[in-house]
């Protein structure tokens, strides 16, 4: 039985239905869960804030907030104990990011990516002796995890990748490049797309999933563009150069990779909304704490109307952007296949909220919201990025719309 679910016996199986709906009728919390969700929100409070402007102005990925979060297991939160990881499920796992988002969105990206692009999916789709090589130093925090699928001239569009695979007896050898990719410098485990097709192919069907170690002959880590925001968050770009990787490396079957990787993106895209559900917070929090210690026109800002109203639509944009997140969360841990429309409806409400509550926190806090002092511009960079990053707005629009026209 999942982590979540309330624990009653089984000839109380009514019962526990009744128990479980309420809980999802209003987001109640497990013990277990509120727990987690209170070590993250301890931990980004006192580890994350303190440094967040400092690694956003350096441009400098925090490796020593990693190894903390790793000791505290936060590295492996959904993955089962077989592997190493705490098996507290994906709901618990998205609380955490949530919480970290709140006050440091680069930190929070970093994690997303290691978990939900490279560890679950190896995860959830690599064989046994895979899964046992590579899983569970990933779930314990001794090496990071990225994900290649984004070229230069292949985002949303992933068909149009160019990466090649050629088989060579036991190996492959790759060639092709991969542009901005989280945590490329800092990680060691990457899941990376090839075609296997031939070079002059298109679409999706031939697509291949492979593992690559970084210290392979012919892959290089070449410096990224810098950032508008993230900029905690490690980033770069990978070129393969006749790299040589055994075929033992291959996930699954020459051909399945687009797949993986779509399957892979869907759980994504709730982390990421869970991400910008944080970063929507910390940007209201911040915002309504300001507007009553600010006296303008004799009394507090949050009496005046304006910005009273500003208030309301950021709470009522976040509560709404709380359900469908948590209710993604929930179709996740119930093992639903097909969740790709609620998934996409998530990130764009989500995602778009966190970009409003930015740009109108900012707005509250007036001349000083557009200083590097204040938390709010740089919340307001960081949020942009979960507008276009594993699905753009306009990708999960279209998702959405093929979903809900089927048939």
């Amino acid at each position: 039985m999942w982590p979540y679910r309330l624990r009653v016996k089984q000839e109380e199986g009514q019962k526990e239905k009744m128990m479980s709906d309420a809980i999802w009728n209003n987001f109640q919390l497990t013990e277990e869960q509120e727990m987690i969700r209170n070590e993250a929100k301890r931990f980004a409070e006192e580890v994350l804030l303190p440094k967040a402007i400092e690694i956003d102005r350096e441009s400098r990925f925090p490796a020593e907030t990693f190894k903390q979060m790793g000791e505290l297991g936060f590295l492996g939160l959904p993955i089962s104990e077989e592997m190493d990881g705490a098996g507290l499920g994906y709901f618990a796992y998205c609380l955490v990011l949530e919480e970290l988002a709140k006050h440091c969105g680069s930190t929070a990206l970093s994690l997303e990516a290691h978990i939900s692009l490279c560890t679950y999916l190896i995860d959830q789709f690599a064989n046994d002796e895979q899964r046992k090589k590579y899983v569970p130093p990933l779930a314990r925090g001794e090496v990071l995890g990225s994900f290649g699928l984004t070229e230069p001239g292949a985002g949303s569009d992933a068909g149009g990748t160019r990466t090649t695979a050629k088989r060579d007896g036991d190996h492959y050898v790759i060639n092709g490049r991969k542009a901005f990719i989280t945590n490329a410098n800092v990680a060691e485990t990457f899941v990376i797309t090839a075609r296997t097709d031939g070079d002059e192919a298109v679409g999706t069907k031939g697509i291949s999933a492979f593992i690559v170690e970084k210290n392979t002959d012919g892959f290089v880590v070449e410096k990224g563009e810098e950032k508008l925001g993230m900029r905690g968050s490690d980033w770069a770009n990978l070129v393969f150069e006749d790299m040589r990787i055994p075929v033992s490396n291959r996930i699954g079957e020459e051909g399945e990779g687009f797949k993986f990787f779509m399957k892979t993106l869907d759980a994504g895209r709730v982390a990421i909304a869970a991400l910008s559900l944080g970063l929507a917070e910390g940007a209201y929090e911040r915002a309504h704490r300001y507007a009553q210690e600010r006296i303008a026109f004799g009394k507090p800002l949050a009496k005046q109307q304006a910005v009273a109203f500003k208030l309301a639509e950021m709470a009522t944009r976040i509560e709404a952007s709380r359900h469908l997140v948590y209710h993604g969360c929930r179709l996740k841990d119930e093992g639903k296949q097909d969740f790709v429309k609620e998934a996409s409806m998530a990130k764009v409400v989500a995602s778009e909220c966190a970009t409003y509550c930015a740009d109108e926190a900012i707005q509250i806090h007036g001349g000083y919201g557009y200083t590097r002092e204040y938390h709010v511009e740089r919340i307001y960079r960081d949020a942009k990025l979960c507008e276009i990053g594993e699905g753009t707005s306009e990708i999960c629009r279209l998702v959405i719309s093929r979903q809900i026209l089927k048939g």
